[in-house]
């Protein structure tokens, strides 16, 4: 992949990395971006993060994302 390629790649799609809250539900942070939103359901992030993206970027901004990439990230403590 050239660099042209890597570049258009990288600001068609945005990546949040999402928890589950101590508290209940989900958190959202954007990956290079200050974005972050929350929500209680999976599905209530999923329309909060493209509220927040539509939001963040205007609709002329050329670095304005086609994707948004949602990202679980979950810890989970055994015992051994």
């Amino acid at each position: 992949m050239d660099l042209y390629s890597w570049l258009e790649a990288d600001v068609s799609e945005i990546i949040f990395e999402v928890q589950e809250a101590p508290e209940g539900g989900y958190t959202a942070r954007a990956l290079g971006h200050a974005i972050f939103t929350e929500a209680d359901t999976y599905e209530d992030l999923r329309e909060m993060a493209r509220d927040a993206v539509r939001t963040h970027f205007d609709d002329d901004d050329p670095e304005r994302p086609l994707a948004i990439r949602l990202h679980l990230v979950r810890d989970e403590l055994i015992t051994a």
